[in-house]
């Protein structure tokens, strides 16, 4: 039974993501920390606790997090797809929280998590990644007990909310550089360029809210969110960028992946937050910028031979199941 933990910004995504751990059986969800992102920590805070309600796992420790990036302020939210709420404008579709926030903060309950575990944890970090950076700086002796942390974030060909960078990571690219690029942690990266390649239509959305109770609140938090990504794709579709992260924390393997050394910008001009992927053959980037980092595993495409409507099934499935 993997053990894992989420670091999150909830967020409609966010949601799905969350649910598709706590619901499945064969996973032991020690906890779920919160940061900044799509909106304000507070709010963040408490949808998680609502969606761990909305799933029946509201023993679940949550506690609260990084409120800003490491080091410049947030230019800001993701309220044009998220809603105001962060959950479409629609959380009060959720139950109330179930127990109270934890009374140590996120790193702290990371650290106590880790500590307590039998085996190494998988991190799920799938919001800016400040919480992280601060965890590995103020407790390097606990990697050890990390498994691996499978991020969302990033983009190789193109980002979302700039011409080069995908949210989370430009939220905090001083944070991203530092877990990206941290010795001896094991990284998978899952960025936007795989994510919207498995994004789900409206009959998808429908199957998952006639599923019962779960899945009908899940599909009420998708009106905003649907309404953006409409226009992002052009069709009525949303991409659950986060789902499918916690997809491959949970199911590993579920995403075939291919090791590049990365880096990202942290400068202040129009590409600051991208991800920087060097494609190039290992004995030219070895000749002609060698390096002391580790090459990151970078999601490219689904190792199943059913592709992504394979996953997307999958996806359905367990986000349509009750413990």
């Amino acid at each position: 039974m993997p053990a894992l933990i989420i670091d999150t910004d909830p967020g409609v995504d966010d949601a799905f993501a969350i649910a598709l751990a706590a619901l499945d059986p064969h996973v032991e969800l020690l906890g779920v920390t919160t940061v900044y992102g799509n909106v304000p920590v507070e709010a963040t805070t408490r949808n998680a606790q609502r969606i761990l309600a909305l799933c029946g796992a509201g023993g679940v420790p949550v506690a609260k997090g990084a409120e800003r990036p490491l080091v410049h302020p947030h230019p800001h939210r993701a309220r044009y797809a998220h809603g105001t709420d962060g959950l479409s404008g629609r959380s009060d579709v959720l139950p109330e929280p179930l127990s109270p926030i934890a009374g140590i903060g996120a790193v702290e309950l990371m650290v106590s998590l880790l500590r307590q575990a039998d085996e190494p944890v998988v991190l799920a970090p799938i919001g800016p990644l400040t919480n992280i950076a601060l965890l590995l700086a103020a407790y390097p002796e606990i990697k050890p007990q990390i498994d691996r942390i499978v991020i969302m974030g990033g983009a190789v060909d193109g980002g979302n909310v700039t011409a080069r960078a995908e949210f989370n990571l430009w939220s905090d690219p001083e944070a991203a550089r530092r877990v990206l690029t941290e010795p001896g942690v094991r990284c998978v990266l899952v960025p936007m360029d795989l994510t919207y390649q498995c994004a789900v239509d409206v009959p998808w959305l429908d199957e998952l809210a006639a599923s019962g109770p779960i899945g009908a609140a899940l599909r009420e938090l998708t009106t905003d969110y649907l309404d953006h990504y409409t226009k992002t794709l052009g069709r009525p579709a949303v991409v659950m960028h986060d789902a499918i992260a916690v997809a491959e924390a949970i199911w590993p393997g579920t995403l075939r992946t291919e090791a590049f050394p990365l880096d990202i910008e942290c400068g202040f001009g129009p590409a600051r937050g991208a991800l920087i992927t060097d494609r190039r053959r290992r004995e030219l980037i070895a000749e002609t910028a060698p390096t002391d980092t580790e090459p990151v595993a970078v999601a490219l495409d689904i190792a199943s031979e059913s592709g992504f409507d394979g996953l997307r099934r999958r996806l359905l499935g367990g986000l349509a199941q009750s413990r």
